[in-house]
């Protein structure tokens, strides 16, 4: 089902922009792991709405409540459920979007699907849906810490529009992305950053970006050849987060510029460990992680709503006109940030609950 992620660490999201609220269902969580609603809350503070200058103003506290699944603080290995209200619905701003198709947006082709659609804010098609799985990977961050306590997942801005950071792979830490609203790892960048998405913001328009991820600490041997390559779950996992139109893993398209013994990762041995002496791959060969730092970008695209008229048709199938209503970002890339982290943490969590389940224990070399 579309709304259904996972196969040892399942989870299942529901809910829509300006509904009651929004959640998740997680089966497969082991037993006996540390669980608190304020673990939870933690990254769900760094998702919300209304938390900066440079993103959507809607209030959002985005207070969750775990409702299943846990007892004195440790998880039942039951199925988890969590919520989170939805306080700050304004759904009579979306009105005239009842008719108007909204360009680029997922107006026109979920009611081309259904028959029908929750004009509301976009319904499931909204940013907002993403609560559910970053809730649900707040819950994987625990489950990994127990299995593969080395593993750490950093996620920051890479660019906005033609802005790019500097970033040291090696050197970069959670304080220095989180130090500032941007979520950028180059300190030289923020106010430009800043100052570009103010700028585009006061015109009514959009901008997009990239956000650029490594994960430390990955050992080798998660993966599994042919459909469910490492690599492929991740792109998969990227791209179903909303605004994202490109995915590249290592050298990805700058790769084709070089020849095989450029491109080639040469192995040597560190004591008893296999490494490579570069790292094109991304730390993955064969669908299978290689033991190096996982290592890959994610491009999102301007927001689709903004805050000037643009053509569009009506469900009428009319040549007509809309305007952006509402509350929005005009740049999605400060709030991917912590939604790219989820996304990886729920990959690896399953591919490592997988491996346990397919040699007893986790072995890796």
């Amino acid at each position: 089902m579309s709304s259904i992620f996972g196969q040892a660490y399942r989870i299942a999201t529901w809910g829509e922009s300006h509904g009651g609220g929004v959640g998740v269902m997680i089966d497969g969580c082991p037993a006996g792991i540390p669980l608190s609603e304020e673990m939870i809350q933690f990254e769900l503070d760094r998702r919300r709405p209304g938390q900066s200058e440079i993103v959507t103003p809607r209030k959002e506290a985005d207070v969750c409540e775990i409702l299943s699944g846990t007892f004195q603080g440790v998880t039942l290995g039951t199925s988890i459920a969590i919520l989170v209200r939805n306080k700050d619905a304004r759904p009579a701003a979306y009105e005239e979007m009842a008719v108007n198709y909204r360009p680029s947006h997922a107006d026109y082709t979920y009611e081309a699907k259904y028959g029908l659609r929750n004009w509301q804010g976009g319904g499931r098609a909204s940013a907002r849906e993403t609560i559910g799985r970053v809730a649900a990977a707040a819950v994987a961050q625990q489950v990994i810490k127990t299995l593969c306590p080395d593993l750490e997942v950093l996620a920051w801005v890479k660019s906005i529009q033609d802005l790019n950071a500097s970033v040291d792979h090696s050197t970069i830490t959670k304080e220095q992305i989180e130090s500032n609203i941007v979520r950028t790892g180059d300190t030289a960048m923020v106010d430009t950053m800043i100052d570009r998405i103010k700028e585009v913001r006061g015109d009514g328009n959009s901008i997009g970006g990239v956000v650029e991820c490594i994960v430390r600490g990955c050992p080798a041997g998660l993966g599994a050849p042919v459909f469910d390559k490492l690599d492929a779950e991740l792109a998969k996992a990227m791209l179903s987060i909303p605004a994202t139109k490109g995915f590249e893993v290592g050298s990805g398209f700058s790769g084709t510029l070089q020849t095989g013994r450029e491109h080639n990762d040469a192995f040597y041995m560190e004591g008893d460990r296999v490494r490579t002496k570069t790292n094109n791959s991304g730390g993955i060969q064969g669908g299978i992680s290689n033991g190096e730092n996982l290592i890959f970008r994610v491009a999102f695209k301007p927001t689709a709503t903004i805050m000037s008229e643009q053509d569009t048709v009506n469900s009428d199938k009319e040549d007509s006109t809309l305007k952006g209503r509402g509350r929005h970002d005009a740049c999605v890339l400060p709030r991917a940030v912590p939604m790219v982290e989820a996304m990886v943490n729920l990959v690896l969590c399953d591919h490592l609950l997988r491996q346990r389940g397919q040699n007893g224990k986790i072995t890796f070399k």
